[in-house]
């Protein structure tokens, strides 16, 4: 016997319409979720209103104050009461909801704030008087004069005080405030013409500045390339690629690091289109994808990316946050992602990031005497071993080959000193090569940097003859659900390119007729399950290829120069000149470096010479 639903009584309910004190607060649970959230609202609605200054105060972290002030262009006092109504706004008609050039056009932030706080806005548009209005919990106050130079003040207090329940699902002052940091630099890196600066004024006092981004200038390469420094570091800046490629009617620029300057997670990870910052899945893994055959899982790229389209391109109505967007042809946003990393990755040649350099120099600087760790001694150093004599060897194992070509460099010239990567002077503990520059010296790691040399090799080949398939004496049938059976079927045929070849074989079963032959016994219902959940995951799958090239990977490993192997003069700038010349031999397979550069600055430094 059903038991009675609890939610229905003897008497049949009926509907009512909530009155706008409650449907501001229902609103407000989708706008508002936390302090930072208020934050971007008020921080995007000064820059529709062409803000070129913007502070922003907040205290014990955004609970108690936020204040957003700008120079923006002002509400007029009669507008005032019309601005804090739901739907209300002056960035859209209402007639094309596709066409949109601003951040905000619901016009639900500020009423949806002033429900759930004690909202207060001051605003003086040129060549009028200044007003302001208040509203606490929804109930508004009446337009009074205010004085005010020029722009518009928000002030926002008691964030959830008329929802008291919500305060218990926010985190600490210091998680919230850096919640609100994270926005402002997001929107600051939007906006490199705008001056941002955040303020924490808890307590008394003036308050402390948090964070502070000046108007750039210049064109907006150079102005976003400035406001990456100040925001993300210089570090970041200096071993960033720029990005520029278009591809019907998208465009995308922006910053992408080298892959040695990869992070331990994707907190380093900026995407926006058209301005605004999102955090969208497919973005997301066409970034991941792009980096994939040059970072290990544990690795992830940095880079902050603009896609600029036209606004039919792109529907940002997704979310009332409006921080996920849809493409109408989201393949098309992918690959170009895709295409112009790979891209500026490959034109980027052997380039490695100079925090290996910075890192080297850190690792090998001498503690002052005296230092303790973890307040104990350190024990005093035992004598060394000198180390083995370097020198130009005969080979004396068959691990691995370097071609050496007629003209290669083996005398110790100052024209051979001139290439990038320099002429080699030696070789120390059988794996590492001691180069010359100009204006230093390179250390290689000679099985890395061989490793990458072979695996670059392997993929040209792949990539001319293709992959070779296997054909399967009996083909194995797999039984899946009737989407992800049309799922891997719009797939077939570029999983057919990898030597993955599949059919439909009625109802929602899938035929494996072929599988890559380099991948020798293969569970193909695994392989094309795996493939089904980085499909669910990040909309595309790079499984097959990744499989592949692992493959390869490990080949090119095993073919690669040894570590213990000595290797003659010529060999190793043989060596030397083909990483100068093959895309992506500063990281070896697994995104560490293949050498380090040292300038001679910085060695005379390590030894007081400076």
């Amino acid at each position: 016997m059903a038991s009675p639903n609890p939610n229905i009584g003897e008497n049949r309910p009926s509907i009512r319409q909530l009155d706008d004190a409650a449907i501001n607060r229902i609103a407000a649970g989708e706008v508002v979720e936390r302090p930072a959230s208020a934050v971007k609202e008020l921080v995007e609605n000064a820059i529709d209103a062409g803000a070129r200054r913007i502070t922003v105060d907040y205290a014990d972290g955004g609970k108690t104050l936020i204040r957003v002030t700008d120079d923006g262009c002002g509400i007029s006092g009669a507008d005032l009461p019309l601005a804090l109504s739901r739907h209300a706004t002056s960035k859209i008609d209402g007639s094309d909801l596709l066409n949109i050039h601003t951040f905000g056009f619901r016009g639900e932030a500020l009423p949806s704030l002033g429900a759930v706080g004690r909202l207060s806005i001051a605003s003086r548009p040129e060549g009028e008087d200044g007003a302001q209005i208040s509203v606490n919990g929804g109930q508004m106050g009446a337009v009074k004069p205010a004085a005010l130079n020029g722009g518009t003040v928000v002030t926002l207090r008691d964030l959830f005080f008329a929802t008291p329940a919500r305060l218990k699902f926010l985190r600490t002052d210091r998680a919230e405030a850096q919640a609100i940091g994270d926005v402002v630099k997001r929107l600051a890196m939007a906006e490199p013409f705008v001056q941002f600066v955040l303020r924490d004024v808890s307590g008394e006092g003036a308050g402390r500045e948090v964070f502070r981004a000046g108007a750039e200038q210049g064109d907006m390469f150079a102005a976003l390339h400035g406001r990456l420094a100040g925001v993300l570091g210089r570090e970041f800046a200096e071993n960033a690629l720029a990005i520029d490629a278009q591809r019907e009617g998208l465009h995308l620029t922006g910053y992408a690091a080298l892959p040695t300057y990869s992070r331990g997670s994707a907190v380093a990870q900026y995407l926006f289109v058209n301005g605004r910052p999102v955090r969208d899945k497919l973005l997301v893994g066409a970034l991941r994808g792009a980096y994939f055959d040059f970072l290990s899982r544990d690795r992830h790229p940095a880079a902050a990316l603009f896609i600029g389209c036209d606004p039919t391109l792109v529907d940002v109505n997704v979310h009332p946050a409006k921080s996920e967007v849809r493409f109408r042809d989201p393949g098309l946003a992918r690959g170009l992602i895709v295409s112009a990393l790979r891209h500026a990755l490959a034109e980027a040649g052997h380039r490695a990031s100079t925090t290996v350099a910075g890192a080297t120099l850190g690792a090998i600087t001498p503690e002052p005497l005296g230092a303790r760790v973890y307040q104990m001694d350190r024990p005093a150093p035992g004598p060394m071993a000198p180390p083995p004599m370097a020198g130009f060897a005969e080979t004396q194992g068959v691990w691995g080959r370097v071609d050496v070509p007629d003209d290669v460099v083996v005398a110790e010239s100052d024209e051979a000193q001139s290439y990038p990567l320099g002429t080699a002077r030696g070789q120390v503990h059988e794996n590492y090569i001691i180069a010359q520059t100009d204006t230093g010296m390179v250390i290689v790691d000679q099985h890395a940097a061989h490793e990458r040399l072979v695996y670059e090799k392997l993929k040209r080949q792949m990539a001319e003859n293709g992959v070779a398939a296997q054909a399967l004496l009996i083909p194995e049938i797999v039984e899946l659900s009737a989407n992800d059976c049309a799922q891997l079927l719009a797939l077939s045929a570029e999983l057919e390119k990898f030597g993955l070849g599949i059919e439909a074989f009625g109802g929602s079963a899938i035929a494996v007729r072929e599988t890559p032959a380099i991948l020798g016994t293969v569970d193909a219902r695994a392989m094309l399950l795996d493939i089904l959940d980085e499909l669910a995951d990040q909309n595309d799958s790079n499984l097959l290829q990744a499989r592949i090239e692992a493959i390869l990977s490990r080949i090119a490993c095993h073919g690669s120069i040894r570590s213990g192997r000595r290797m003659r003069a010529e060999e190793m700038n043989a060596l030397l000149r083909e990483m100068e010349a093959t895309p992506h031999s500063g990281q070896c397979n697994h995104g560490r470096p293949t050498y380090v550069e040292l300038k001679l600055a910085d060695i005379e430094r390590l030894f007081g010479r400076t």
